[in-house]
């Protein structure tokens, strides 16, 4: 039996009522911007009950639209977690500040317990990441921030449709961005992004920094960037984000079994706490199993697309080594990354391929008498 990792063949299977709207677009000749993007930020920042939404052409850029609109800069720190995609640090780094790292915890989120020992004088913005589609404990990160007078950024790229006691991430920072890349629970096809914010005059900057510091077609207020998302794929994005709430219905009910099924296996399998308030996106479905390569190994052969995020921590790859760190300075990343497995969780999974998974993995153990 085979489970796949990519369903963007199932997702888009039938794509007849986005031609339509893209029929429409064309005929508008509205490419750039225009009311087709306006309609779609004005409705995402809806959903997630936020004043501005900022629509970007990657997540990427919407973090570095974010962090330039707080003016980070050189000679500032943004605190981040060490396990997080290279995006986020790849970000910081892009606007000439210098990326910090604290270790995660066991649901792989920042470790806020170490946030304020990574304080100095120099740290300009909080970047807490809602790893893999979970959260980390924001309310306290907001405190740690707000005692010491600086901004949270939150990269919630995977965390579009998750809620945190009810409450969207990437609605407790000054300014948070979000992905649309393809395998993320909101997607596009391609690339897409948008930042949001309840400040007004942030807002009013971004979208002109997005669209070269334009004030309109003949005068432009300072330097900016080209970071515009096409209406062609906002309009995608509008279709997806009617259907979100179904999705994450379905990710979490998927997730839950593959929960159950697992949970028979420890010590041999550990899975993270899953607060009982909070809703995931399972954009990623992570776990630490023993035997980890071997494992992986006979579930590829056994068709299973499972993958590892990631197998070396942030700190320990090569663009980071100017910045200090070394093996042993962050230990329950690098404890994970040597265990980590994420498995096939997404809307097209069937029962029977979460028991599938559930029943290779314990003929796996059985079979190397663990």
């Amino acid at each position: 039996m085979r489970v796949p990792y990519n369903y963007l063949p199932m997702q888009f299977a039938n794509p007849g009522a986005i031609f339509a709207d893209w029929e429409k677009l064309i005929k508008s000749s509205e490419f750039t911007l225009g009311p087709v993007m306006e309609a779609f930020e004005q409705k995402f920042a809806d959903f997630v009950s936020m004043k501005h939404c900022i629509a970007t052409n990657n997540g990427t850029d919407a973090l570095i639209l974010a962090f330039k609109s707080l003016d980070l800069g050189p000679g500032d720190e943004a605190i981040t977690v060490c396990n997080t995609f290279y995006a986020t640090v790849g970000a910081i780094v892009a606007c000439g500040a210098k990326p910090v790292f604290v270790d995660c915890n066991e649901r792989y989120q920042i470790d806020v317990s170490k946030l304020e020992a990574a304080i100095t004088d120099r740290t300009k913005v909080i970047v807490p990441v809602h790893w893999g589609g979970a959260s980390p404990d924001m309310r306290e990160i907001c405190a740690v921030a707000s005692r010491h007078g600086i901004d949270v950024v939150e990269d919630a790229c995977m965390g579009i449709g998750a809620s945190i006691m009810g409450r969207s991430p990437g609605t407790f920072g000054t300014v948070n961005a979000y992905s649309m890349h393809p395998l993320k629970s909101l997607n596009v096809m391609g690339d897409g992004g948008m930042v949001v914010t309840n400040d007004d005059n942030l807002a009013n900057w971004m979208r002109k920094y997005r669209n070269h510091g334009m004030v309109d077609r003949n005068h432009i207020e300072f330097w900016g960037v080209n970071m515009r998302l096409q209406p062609l794929q906002a309009i995608v994005a509008s279709h997806g984000l009617d259907d979100l709430p179904d999705v994450i219905k379905k990710r979490n009910r998927i997730a839950n079994r593959l929960d159950r099924g697992l949970k028979k296996l420890a010590p041999w399998v550990t899975l993270p706490p899953r607060p009982s308030e909070n809703i995931e996106t399972f954009a990623l479905y992570m776990g630490i199993f023993q035997k980890r390569d071997q494992l992986l190994n006979y579930l590829i052969d056994n068709d299973v697309e499972a993958k590892i995020h990631y197998p070396i921590p942030l700190h320990l790859q090569e663009a980071a080594k100017s910045l200090g760190y070394k093996n042993g300075d962050f230990p329950v990343a690098e404890s994970q990354a040597d265990g980590l497995i994420t498995l096939p969780v997404h809307q097209y999974i069937e029962n029977e391929q979460v028991d599938f998974m559930v029943k290779l993995i314990t003929e796996f153990y059985d079979q190397n008498n663990v």
